[in-house]
């Protein structure tokens, strides 16, 4: 089995029926048709890149701003995937730059262009121009693509969103959740559809991919011990995108149907799964001083200094929920796919006074956090968000 299907406890990919049986399908509107992908070097991008590229379209064009990343992509394609008679190109670009909006006016023709760049951290929003950042990626830069989209007729946007929109409580999952608000606007000019997803076990920066970092560079591992989190494997992220571009009607949103009571994970216990898999026995230690320090002695006798600790950091969401109990779901299309249906609704005055007050606030070329939060509590009144001044970045 897949070492990471046998950590997360499933035997086979999620999406494996659902795929299958839209095969035909798939191919015949992948290889007929042109696509852009806009962060397409980041773990999701990657994954459906390839999932895009294994069904041989006419033109994949792929944009991220790590440089390195696109690299090793388009050796893993090489290696893994060969060639294919389509136009393959990458551009080391920043989406929000001058130079990608020349390139975007010299490149216009693509069926589809799905954008898989964000800020996903919450760790991100600790300070203000980080914080600012993740409002520019994560918001304004789709719209910003999105309106280039339908100016150059492009026939389906898609974009990433994440379960954290739903119900929630850090900045980054609100702006994620705004981010669908402005997605609701452009609808009503090109047809749009978007995916809330669920961790991405070993995806850049993820806990899980740090837990492989600690045991390369022999460092403890640590923990939150009350914190449960879906998953999904690299493969289904790119499985989920793709379906959700090329089956998913105009607002639609895609999410893995995931059994809460199985699919439900803590990281503390994955944590030691994860060391049982590579032949070493969690070993719990009482504080971050005593892990750091037994990690010196404790692998040669194939155990492993493990520190868990409840979580008492801003913005850390206990549990996980890809839908409201006032959203319209079909669960009968696919398998494994649920799909939340919208209707065409949106408030423009919200939507625009957003826009002007953070725009205010930047131009302004000093800010604090505070007056980025009171923007979204204007636009998410219901949003549960409580600084407690304690983030990840001051634990292990």
């Amino acid at each position: 089995m897949n070492e990471t299907l046998n950590l997360i406890g499933r035997s086979h990919e999620l999406f494996d029926a659902d795929v299958k049986a839209s095969e035909d399908e798939l191919k015949d509107k992948v290889s007929s048709s042109s696509f852009l992908v806009l962060g397409g070097a980041g773990s999701i991008g990657q994954a459906v890149t390839k999932e895009i590229y294994k069904r041989k379209p006419k033109k994949l064009y792929i944009v991220d701003i790590n440089e390195n990343n696109l690299t090793e992509l388009v050796r893993d394609i090489r290696s893994s995937l060969g060639y294919i008679k389509g136009n393959f190109k990458t551009f080391a670009l920043d989406i929000g730059s001058v130079e990608y909006d020349a390139f975007i006016n010299s490149e216009k023709n693509f069926d589809y262009v799905l954008n898989l760049s964000a800020l996903k951290h919450v760790r991100s929003e600790e300070d203000p121009f980080t914080l600012m950042r993740m409002i520019d990626v994560n918001i304004f830069n789709i719209d910003k693509t999105i309106k280039q989209s339908i100016e150059n007729n492009v026939k389906k946007y898609f974009c990433v969103s994440t379960d954290k929109a739903t119900n929630p409580v850090n900045m980054m999952g609100a702006s994620k959740s705004i981010m669908e608000m402005f997605l609701m606007r452009r609808s009503a000019n090109i047809n749009i559809s978007t995916a809330r997803f669920a961790n991405v076990a070993f995806s850049d920066g993820s806990l899980l991919y740090g837990f492989n970092k600690r045991i390369e560079k022999r460092q403890p591992i640590a923990a939150p011990n009350d914190v449960k989190r879906y998953f999904l494997t690299p493969q289904e992220s790119g499985e989920l995108c793709m379906m959700s571009s090329i089956f998913g009607e105009n607002r639609d949103i895609f999410f893995p149907k995931l059994a809460k009571e199985k699919s439900l994970l803590s990281f503390s216990n994955l944590a030691i799964k994860f060391l049982k898999l590579r032949g070493y026995e969690a070993y719990i230690c009482d504080s971050e001083d005593e892990a750091r320090e037994l990690v010196k002695t404790l692998p040669k006798q194939n155990k492993w200094p493990c520190f868990f600790s409840a979580s008492d950091t801003t913005g850390e969401k206990t549990i996980e929920e890809f839908y409201t109990t006032n959203e319209i779901l079909d669960m009968d299309k696919f398998a494994n796919l649920g799909i939340i249906k919208n209707n065409l609704y949106f408030d423009e005055a919200k939507l625009d006074n957003f826009e002007k007050s953070i725009k205010k606030i930047k131009s302004n070329i000093t800010w604090d956090k505070n007056s980025i939060v009171n923007e979204f509590f204007k636009i998410i009144p219901d949003f549960k968000y409580f600084d407690i001044n304690r983030y990840l970045d001051g634990k292990m």
